[in-house]
């Protein structure tokens, strides 16, 4: 439990600081992109925005989650790091529409950007987002892992806007800043709607693809005395806790000692998947499940 304890407050302190650094450079960018006239640099604030609205955000639940269950949340507060991953997906995906908006303007007419100047900020940029995205690197949940791989691509499109702007510093072309842009932010809706599918795959309890439940169903079935599986739930409370529930229809019982075994063989098997939580209901031969037949 220590152990626990001291990574969620590591974690928490990452997030702390990887969200004031990101935000904080966010603002330095929107001035700087605006200042250089670089569509790029522009583009790049939009994204870094999400990231520390991400970053804000899971801050936030971090310490939220350390709530445990109440008659409110009767799973406790787990589940809120998904709106994070939600709530940075719709925000690039808005900012996203606009930077295409803006780049494909600058492409019909060019405009000239400071060279020099976007050197500077992208030197600037590669370190601030670099260190943010080392420092949230080692997160296990879905949350933490968005916030880090959206940090990582923001290292990636600063080193791009490095290159560009050293070759526009040489060889003067208007075209080259909205056309980075457009790649940048293209690249960028393209994870964005990917994590989003997960992250509604997720929420909509669809089952983890980290557990095979047919697997589990088979195990089980191989038990003595178990005649059946129903009402068999898998599903996650945010990409990493995950949750299982299930109906067992026994045979061949005649002694309380034989559910009670049935009952820890079916344990012993759902221990090694690691369930933050496991609900297990045994039947006999002559009831009859009070609920719908169908899953």
């Amino acid at each position: 439990m220590s152990h626990n304890h001291s990574h969620h407050q590591h974690s928490s302190k990452n997030l702390k600081i990887a969200f004031f650094l990101n935000l904080g450079f966010t603002v330095f960018e929107f001035i700087g992109g605006l200042y250089v006239n670089s569509i790029a640099i522009v583009s790049d604030a939009v994204h870094d925005l999400g990231d520390s609205l991400s970053l804000g955000t899971s801050w936030y639940l971090d310490q939220k989650s350390k709530k445990g269950a109440n008659n409110k949340f009767s799973y406790g507060y787990k589940r809120f790091s998904l709106l994070g991953a939600l709530i940075n997906s719709i925000v690039l995906l808005i900012g996203s529409t606009y930077v295409i908006y803006e780049a494909v303007k600058r492409l019909i007419e060019p405009e000239h950007s400071d060279a020099q100047g976007m050197i500077l900020f992208a030197i600037v940029g590669v370190a601030v987002n670099g260190y943010g995205a080392w420092k949230v690197s080692k997160g296990t949940s879905m949350n933490e892992r968005v916030v880090s791989l959206h940090l990582l691509e923001d290292v990636l499109g600063w080193v791009a806007v490095l290159i560009v702007s050293i070759v526009l510093y040489f060889y003067d072309n208007n075209y080259l800043d909205p056309a980075l842009s457009l790649l940048i932010t293209l690249y960028i809706l393209f994870n964005v709607f990917k994590r989003l599918k997960e992250t509604l795959f997720v929420f909509l309890q669809g089952v983890p693809k980290d557990i095979d439940l047919d697997a589990i169903k088979n195990s089980v079935l191989q038990l003595d005395n178990v005649a059946s599986l129903h009402h068999t739930h898998l599903w996650s409370q945010e990409g990493e806790n995950h949750v299982f529930t299930t109906h067992i229809k026994l045979k061949n019982i005649t002694e309380f000692d034989q559910i009670l075994t049935v009952k820890k063989e079916v344990k012993n098997i759902l221990q090694e998947y690691k369930f933050h939580h496991y609900t297990i209901e045994t039947e006999l031969d002559a009831e009859t499940c009070e609920l719908n037949d169908d899953n």
